[in-house]
């Protein structure tokens, strides 16, 4: 069966598609500021603003209904008490799942074409550092792309450096002075990292670990967006937690955190957007 997305289209014209899909269910022309919200992050929906539609991802073209539990499947419009629009995408398509690239930042360059000009991408990832507590919010500073795969195609060659802008980190910092920050690594998944990934991680300068991110923040740099990204901290990586790891524990620790990192991320976006 083929997907809108499969070559040979062109899946910028499938985005833009996409967004007019949004702007017709939703009945909001553009939207200013995107956010995915990644496991843990769901109820910083209900704190951005009033919800002014939500919509079934699966009705937008090109997207695919989530594999993962904690992640809600849906696009949802929000508008902020200063009257910006938010697009929140609880729709998040994994490297893991094996669709391809282009699926998984489908839903970035969707939010470009609706208008916005930045991209909040959020996760449940593993800590490196022992001094970090599963149920801790930090920002990520940096990436490293472990996937062995990208999502620009050709002769695409586009600048990485500050992805992460720092702009909006020190935004993040006025609303919570105390937020940590480090180096997301991007594994391939679905497998949990081995010790020695996590040792090789750290060795090459990396903090975070997870399965997703990476991919969206290229795609979102390529679009002209500027980048806001925070992981939770749901888990001591593999080799420093002294317990197996687990999703059951991930989705634990989101559920634990879940008010204080949706007021954090409710917060920040007030300022942003």
């Amino acid at each position: 069966m083929t997907h809108p997305l499969d070559p040979p289209a062109d899946p910028f014209d499938v985005a833009s598609r996409a967004a007019d899909d949004i702007a017709r269910l939703t009945g909001v022309a553009r939207h200013d500021l995107a956010v995915t919200l990644g496991s843990g992050w769901g109820k910083a929906a209900d704190l951005i603003g009033e919800t002014v539609a939500t919509v079934p991802a699966t009705e937008v073209t090109g997207f695919s209904r989530p594999a993962l539990e904690g992640h809600v499947g849906t696009l949802r419009s929000v508008r902020t008490a200063a009257g910006a629009h938010v697009l929140v995408i609880g729709a998040r398509t994994h490297y893991y799942e094996g669709h391809g690239v282009r699926r998984v930042v489908h839903s970035v360059r969707t939010a470009a074409a609706t208008g916005a000009k930045t991209m909040v991408l959020t996760n449940g990832a593993g800590g490196i550092r022992e001094s970090w507590a599963p149920g801790q919010p930090v920002l990520i500073s940096d990436h490293i792309n472990l996937t062995a795969d990208t999502p620009l195609e050709g002769a695409t060659f586009i600048d990485m450096t500050d992805l992460y802008a720092q702009r909006l980190r020190d935004i993040a910092r006025e609303v919570d002075a105390s937020l940590d920050e480090g180096v997301y690594c991007q594994f391939r998944g679905p497998q949990y990292e081995t010790p020695a990934e996590v040792r090789m991680a750290k060795a090459i300068g990396g903090d975070i670990v997870g399965m997703s991110t990476a991919l969206e923040a290229i795609a979102a740099r390529q679009a002209g967006m500027e980048v806001l990204g925070f992981s939770l901290i749901t888990n001591l990586a593999a080799g420093i937690s002294p317990t197996p790891l687990s999703h059951a524990e991930v989705i634990e620790a989101g559920q634990a955190a879940e008010a204080r990192i949706s007021r954090l991320l409710a917060d920040v976006i007030g300022r942003i957007a």
